[in-house]
């Protein structure tokens, strides 16, 4: 245990030290929710407003914040717990092209070892940069159109939190096999720009064809983020339900931004959701320390 909680202090340090890498990771998702609340904000407001609009009822400015916050902000932390750890598993990557690693080769320690160090020390970066990144999102939130209370705030640190392992488990997966700092960054780039449309952050799945759709419900991801979903606009679908909008329409506006989720046409509960990222990440990480384990020895 001593050596694997040196050997994680040793990554955590590293990652830190190194500026340019920790402020890309913090800036990042700063960036995007600068972005969304710009060009994309004014749109989902239109588009909420024009649902309460066509059943001839209408809300408050508060209320249109709060369901197009709620939506943005969910989008953004969902792909930003995976993305992020993306460029704190650099360091795994860079230790490998620079040879530092040929120190821990010739030491007593276990592959297995230095692979779960690997692991805790993404994990932990990761986890500090996206609480940050939640904070600046709540913040966002408590201005614009807050209905969220306590208990909703702690279950969104928990699904981040939970979010925030499987993408360190399926970052250090992919991460595992390569040799040098371009294949990471291009690895990097590729799920920066793909993975927010296949989890349903960009694009809500219910928009996809029935083809997509079936593919994407299969993937763990999806699931992440209608679980953050559900936790920061529960209190807005109270407060519609106390302002007693049809439920056909909470109904309707649930299935449209992916806060219901359904597989073969049954509705996944949040508790099924929250299994799912589970075992996924137990998968993940098994493949991990496997993979992990014939590199290193191959290397």
């Amino acid at each position: 245990m001593k050596t694997l909680h040196a050997l994680t202090m040793r990554n955590i340090r590293m990652y830190f030290k190194d500026r340019g890498m920790f402020l890309t990771s913090l800036i990042t998702p700063l960036i995007l929710l600068v972005l969304c609340s710009t060009f994309l904000k004014n749109i989902f407001d239109q588009t909420f407003a024009d649902a309460f609009t066509s059943i001839g009822m209408q809300v408050s400015q508060d209320l249109i914040n709060g369901c197009s916050g709620g939506q943005m902000v969910s989008s953004l932390l969902s792909v930003s717990c995976v993305t992020v750890v993306f460029c704190c598993n650099l360091l795994m990557v860079q230790d490998r092209a620079n040879l530092s690693d040929r120190d821990l080769k010739i030491s007593p320690v276990s592959s297995g070892t230095i692979a779960l160090s690997y692991f805790l020390a993404a994990f932990i970066s990761s986890w500090l940069i996206c609480l940050c990144a939640e904070m600046f999102c709540l913040i966002y939130l408590y201005f614009t159109g807050w209905y969220m209370t306590a208990m909703d705030v702690v279950l969104v640190t928990a699904d981040v939190t939970l979010l925030v392992v499987f993408g360190t488990a399926l970052s250090s997966l992919c991460s595992a096999p390569l040799k040098t700092q371009g294949q990471a960054s291009a690895l990097g780039t590729i799920i920066s720009a793909g993975y927010g449309f296949i989890c349903g952050a960009y694009m809500p799945i219910s928009q996809f064809t029935k083809g997509i759709r079936d593919v994407v419900t299969l993937l763990p991801g999806t699931y992440g983020t209608s679980l953050i979903r559900n936790r920061i606009m529960h209190g807005v679908f109270l407060e519609m339900e106390n302002l007693n909008v049809p439920e056909a329409m909470i109904t309707g506006l649930k299935d449209s931004i992916d806060v219901n989720l359904y597989f073969n046409s049954s509705a996944v509960s949040t508790t099924s959701m929250t299994m799912i990222v589970v075992v996924a990440i137990v998968i993940l990480l098994a493949a991990y320390m496997v993979v992990w384990h014939v590199t290193y020895q191959n290397v």
